[in-house]
């Protein structure tokens, strides 16, 4: 676990930072895939958490949820659009094709048991700090969390830094076989361009710097649009 920003630690559960998780004050956000346990526990070892937040109900971000809330007993927080997920643990039927390949895999080996849902939270309220924004689109639930005072984003799944199949960063759209509406993510990025974050953090890469390159990004998907 590593502190990239004042009282923001993340949580690298894959190499390369393929799949990440985050702690923000007290509060886990997401929880990698089901074998990603034992290592988000070792992490916790030395640290208070009091809640579990998704930004989305997708397999590598509630794979281990339901052994982390009953390890720690601790609540279980969404957005209303993904409760159903989040409580069944059937999270690929949102997919443009729950049949494909990859998506079977996903819930076969990384989606974790469902866990009921405790708490929800909608755009405005306040998470450990951060804001809660809504960017649906990858997921029709997906949530963003962003902190004014320093301009900290946790973008989830809205945005990506890092290519799937090279593993180099790169910022862009998450894949489409995993995106339940791409013109409303399109909107979404768009909207959390609009907040100006200074620093990323992502489900998927290494955390950015912003520099203008979710400007240059929201460029390119509006001249593709």
């Amino acid at each position: 676990m590593k502190e990239i920003a004042k009282g923001v630690y993340q949580i690298p559960v894959f190499p390369r930072e393929l799949i990440n998780c985050y702690v923000i004050k007290d509060v886990l956000v997401d929880a990698g895939i089901r074998s990603s346990a034992n290592k988000i526990l070792k992490a916790l070892q030395a640290t208070k958490i009091n809640a579990h937040l998704l930004t989305h109900a997708h397999a590598d971000h509630q794979g281990s949820s339901a052994t982390i809330c009953k390890t720690f007993n601790i609540p279980l927080i969404t957005s209303a659009p993904e409760l159903v997920n989040a409580e069944s643990g059937k999270v690929t039927g949102e997919y443009p094709n729950p049949q494909h390949l990859v998506a079977r895999l996903q819930q076969r080996f990384w989606a974790g048991p469902g866990h009921k849902v405790s708490a929800l939270v909608k755009e405005g309220d306040d998470v450990a700090g951060f804001t809660v924004i809504e960017t649906p689109g990858h997921a029709k639930g997906h949530i963003s969390l962003f902190r004014e005072k320093d301009r900290v984003l946790i973008a989830g799944d809205a945005l990506v830094n890092i290519n799937f199949f090279t593993t180099l960063p790169g910022l862009a759209l998450p894949p489409n076989v995993f995106t339940t509406n791409k013109e409303e993510a399109i909107q979404s990025v768009i909207k959390l361009a609009q907040l100006k974050p200074k620093l990323i953090c992502f489900g998927h890469g290494p955390a950015l710097r912003n520099t203008g390159q979710l400007d240059h990004l929201v460029e390119k998907l509006s001249r593709n649009q």
